[in-house]
């Protein structure tokens, strides 16, 4: 896996309706601590301040009818122009159920990378001639509907963040975790070795290391055909 040097920073922009949720999670924890550390950075664009009219009005009324209301392509591609001016090296994302589904080989490649931008929509959506004369990736978090783009991107970054060197402070951990070669990760156990008439597999306290490797992925391939057999078919194509 090749990620940026540790001297880099990555660098994420955020085009939103509502700024105030920035950083929220994204404040706590190891990604917190990777922000405070300067690893990362972040910075939050309010779609409003790229309206014209006294109510700061970013959506309307659909063409054709319908319910609901759409976000105006005039504030959102001010938007997106005005950040492009300091961040044209990033990436566009758009997070939107309209995407394809985030997958961690899509996390790596943004991680790669020196950043993102992401535009967080709203209500019924963006107008479609944003992504037009801005293209970029639409992203989804999976075939579910969200308030907002701001919940996603939010998962997105946390999700590249960790990857980044110095954030995790033992990186073998990654090569170990659920999505590695397309299987979901093996169970984990901790002390005490017995807990409400439950043991931990004796093959796990045998020191024996092969025994426990063998174990691990025998286990990832059970729990991975068993609950996710669109992975375990594409692991199976991969492997054949």
């Amino acid at each position: 896996m090749k990620l940026n040097t540790p001297n880099s920073v990555w660098n994420v922009h955020i085009l939103t309706a509502f700024p105030e949720m920035f950083p929220g999670p994204l404040e706590c924890s190891l990604a917190g601590q990777a922000l405070a550390s300067n690893i990362w950075a972040m910075r939050t664009w309010d779609f409003r301040k790229f309206t014209k009219d006294p109510h700061h009005s970013i959506d309307d009324k659909p063409y054709g009818g319908g319910s609901g209301m759409v976000m105006r392509p005039d504030v959102v591609g001010e938007g997106i122009s005005k950040v492009s001016k300091v961040a044209s090296h990033l990436p566009l994302v758009y997070l939107t159920p309209h995407g394809k589904k985030i997958t961690q080989q899509t996390v790596i490649k943004l991680a790669e990378g020196a950043g993102l931008i992401a535009i967080c929509g709203r209500f019924e959506g963006i107008d479609s001639r944003v992504m037009e004369v801005f293209p970029g990736q639409e992203l989804s978090l999976g075939d579910y509907i969200l308030s907002g783009g701001e919940p996603a991107a939010i998962a997105l970054v946390d999700a590249c963040v960790r990857l980044l060197p110095g954030v995790i402070g033992d990186p073998s951990s990654l090569k170990e975790e659920s999505f590695k070669d397309g299987l979901l990760e093996y169970p984990q156990y901790t002390r005490p070795q017995e807990w409400q008439g439950q043991q931990v597999p004796e093959t796990l306290v045998s020191g024996n290391h092969k025994k426990i490797q063998d174990w691990r992925l025998s286990r990832s391939k059970e729990i991975t055909k068993t609950r996710r057999p669109d992975l375990w078919e594409d692991y199976l194509g991969r492997h054949s």
